[in-house]
């Protein structure tokens, strides 16, 4: 899967981006151009697709490859909330019944629900909502209504998800790792597991609310400052419980992760 947001639309924390971008051998790309990189890695005959959303979002996705894994992934849109979806939720019945969807319906359908939820009536915090998820996962919410970008990635590690600064600045999400690298050159890091990134709160951790986020310097095999990756503070803490629901509540979360 691949998701790019342009610059101003989502801007993830400072760290993420290396100076060494401007000196590496690979130059950031374009979004056209990790698109083409993206689209290449499968058949054309195959079911890769992607949507662009003017120039504020792209969202590309391809089928697993893999005929019996048990890592799907899943496309759905909705009402103008598109969800790509990676993994697979042992609790997904539960889950359905808990917010009325029938027993069909699969997780990027219940994520889609789930976020509705929260944006329209917040009736709960939505670590909480992500903590009740049973299983390896990661997604990539985009509501172009109200122009919101959600990512979450599960704790077990059983999904990765990488981010990247593209050319243009644009936030680069997939889990193709090759396509990141190439797209973002040294502005690149692995997106921190137990966690979640709303375009208006920032990074922080579901599994641990309560605590700062921090940066962690990476340096790679060439000996260049890569972007950072990011884990908890455990001795730093917010001043107040993260809330959901409209849009001000996003806003009014604690400190940011920059």
């Amino acid at each position: 899967m691949l998701a790019i947001f342009k610059k101003g639309l989502a801007d993830p924390p400072q760290e993420l981006n290396s100076p060494a971008s401007l000196k590496a051998s690979n130059k950031p790309k374009l979004p056209e151009e990790t698109l083409r990189d993206f689209l290449s890695n499968f058949h054309p005959s195959g079911n890769s697709f992607s949507i662009g959303f003017a120039n504020n979002a792209l969202l590309a996705f391809a089928p697993s490859d893999r005929q019996y894994s048990i890592h799907q992934r899943l496309f759905c849109g909705l009402d103008g909330i598109y969800c790509i979806f990676l993994g697979s939720l042992r609790n997904l019945c539960a889950l359905n019944k808990q917010y009325g969807l029938s027993k069909g319906a699969n997780e990027a359908m219940y994520v889609i629900e789930a976020y509705r939820t929260l944006r329209d009536r917040g009736p709960y915090p939505a670590h909480e909502v992500l903590k009740d998820l049973d299983g390896s996962f990661g997604f990539v919410v985009y509501d172009t209504k109200a122009g919101t970008v959600f990512v979450a990635l599960g704790a077990d590690e059983g999904v990765k998800l990488f981010w990247g600064i593209g050319a243009d600045g644009s936030v680069v999400i997939s889990d193709n790792l090759e396509v990141v690298k190439a797209s973002c050159a040294k502005s690149f890091a692995p997106f921190p597991t137990g966690c979640m990134y709303h375009n208006e709160r920032g990074l922080m951790s579901f599994e641990h609310p309560m605590n700062k986020m921090k940066a962690m310097p990476r340096i790679d095999s060439e000996g260049t400052m890569c972007g950072a990756t990011f884990k908890v503070d455990s001795y730093s803490r917010i001043s107040s419980m993260p809330r959901v629901g409209s849009e001000a509540n996003w806003a009014t979360w604690g400190p940011l992760a920059n």
